[in-house]
């Protein structure tokens, strides 16, 4: 695992290895492969004091009720969003994802913009 103080939480492998390949900078992406519990969250919440952390999740129910639970337990996130005609990080353009990272200040690779 790569240690760095931005880290990216995002749905599914999918999404990951997508993010993986625009991201020009080292950034830690953790899957919560959908749903995560309070315990994981707990865990996750005590790895990520003092980082910037990301919420990357798919335009759809699931993505929505992952939103919450980390609005609440992880106020100080940041949440990225992709447009929702593409409901999935994964469905989504990677020019798409590269410009909705580098308005986060991520670097990306400059042929995805």
């Amino acid at each position: 695992m790569v240690e760095t103080g931005k880290v990216i939480i995002v749905e599914g492998r999918s999404d990951k290895k997508k993010l993986e390949c625009i991201i020009k900078e080292p950034v830690e992406i953790i899957c919560t492969n959908g749903t995560i519990s309070n315990a994981k969250l707990d865990e996750l919440i005590d790895e990520l004091y003092n980082k910037e952390v990301f919420i990357l999740v798919d335009a759809d129910e699931a993505g929505e009720k992952l939103r919450k639970q980390f609005r609440r337990e992880l106020p100080e996130a940041e949440h990225l969003y992709i447009d929702r005609m593409y409901r999935e990080v994964a469905a989504a353009p990677k020019q798409h994802i590269a410009a909705v990272l580098l308005s986060a200040n991520i670097d990306v690779h400059t042929d995805y913009l």
